[in-house]
C-alpha cells in the first residue's frame, strides 16, 4: 500500500477486496479526494467489495501531510464501514493510514 500511495498530493482512498482465501478479488481507488479530505461512504466502498465476490476488505488512504495519525473523521469511517460490513457479511479487516513512508493501521492500534 505504501508503494501505491506514498507519492500522492491528494487524500486518496485505496480500497483491496479480498476473496475467503485472502487473495485479491480487486483493488480499486474510492475516491480522489482533496488536499485534506476524500468523501467515502460504506455505499462506494461495499459496490466494489460484492461485485468482485469478496469475503473481507482492508481500506487504505494517503495523508498528504506526512502525517499518519488518523483524524476525528478516519476513525468514525472506519466505524461505519465496519458496521455496514457486519450486515453484509463482508469484515473489515483494517484501515491503514500511509504518509511519509510509514503506516500506521487502526485496527494494530486498537482503534477499530
Amino acid at each position: 500500500m505504501t508503494e501505491y500511495l506514498s507519492d500522492v498530493d491528494r487524500e486518496y482512498c485505496l480500497l483491496i477486496c479480498l476473496s475467503i482465501r485472502n487473495t485479491i478479488t480487486a483493488l480499486e481507488v474510492v475516491p480522489i479526494g482533496t488536499l485534506d479530505a476524500a468523501l467515502v461512504t460504506p455505499r462506494e466502498v461495499f459496490k466494489s467489495a460484492i461485485l468482485s465476490n469478496s469475503a473481507s476488505i482492508i481500506l487504505a488512504h494517503a495523508h498528504p501531510s506526512g502525517d499518519t495519525t488518523p483524524s476525528k473523521e478516519d476513525v468514525e469511517l472506519t466505524e461505519r464501514v465496519k458496521n455496514a460490513g457486519e450486515i453484509l457479511g463482508i469484515e473489515l479487516l483494517d484501515h491503514i493510514i500511509v504518509a511519509g513512508g510509514k503506516q500506521f493501521g487502526l485496527r494494530k492500534n486498537g482503534l477499530m
